[in-house]
């Protein structure tokens, strides 16, 4: 296979960013501009994000923006999401990262403003989280503190997302679609969770099936490569 060259993978890097923001609206995960999806680009310190205020219509390869690692512009004709501090914290500070999501999803904000974490009642939980979805501190936007928060929440957790208290959700992968996908299943299982707790006490699962469930799930379930 023939070697990417530089400014062909981080056009990649752009349209793959720019497809993914569609998974945000379709899913209902944010309204109006709200929300981001970023990614690393391979071998460089750069991420590449949405800008900020534009709406989810109107996003293309062309308008994602490139900053580097300490959330600077380097690329781009739009000043970059507000978010864009938290997500290069990240990048800069855990090296297995390679994609962040940021949103404001109805019922796990719901969970966020309550500061309660998702207990793991659920084989999906199991699955995808291998626990409960922790809560994050209160940070305020504007430098790297929800970063931080992020990083020092979610660094010694299974899960891969994290409920920012009073603000909303955040979620890491090893790509940008793992994150989105983390941020999909954040808001169902949120929702269902919710739904449980109006009917009755939902039944916590014993920590030895969490662990078996998420084993299998992450090293067993899908297709093999090969």
């Amino acid at each position: 296979m023939a070697e990417v060259e530089p400014d062909e993978a981080l056009f990649l890097i752009r349209q793959e960013v720019s497809d993914l923001h569609a998974e945000l609206p379709k899913n209902d995960l944010v309204v109006w501009t709200a929300g981001n999806v970023s990614a690393r680009v391979p071998g460089r310190d750069l991420l590449v994000i949405k800008p900020s205020g534009v709406r989810y219509e109107d996003l293309s390869p062309a308008a994602m923006v490139v900053c580097d690692l300490d959330g600077n512009l380097v690329e781009g004709d739009h000043a970059p999401s507000s978010d864009t501090a938290a997500h290069a914290y990240v990048y800069k500070h855990w090296p297995e990262i390679n994609g962040v999501v940021h949103t404001h999803s109805t019922y796990a904000t719901a969970w966020a403003a309550r500061g309660e974490p998702i207990p793991c009642v659920l084989t999906m939980m199991g699955d995808e989280f291998g626990g409960e979805v922790p809560v994050g501190p209160f940070a305020l936007i504007g430098d790297d503190s929800i970063g931080r928060g992020i990083v020092e929440t979610l660094r010694d957790h299974r899960s891969k997302a994290v409920l920012m208290q009073n603000h909303g959700v955040f979620t890491v992968g090893a790509s940008a679609k793992a994150a989105v996908k983390a941020a999909v299943l954040c808001e169902e299982v949120a929702r269902t969770v919710h739904i449980a707790r109006q009917l009755g006490e939902p039944i916590p699962i014993p920590q030895s099936d969490i662990d078996s469930l998420y084993e299998r799930y992450q090293n067993v379930y899908g297709q093999r490569q090969g």
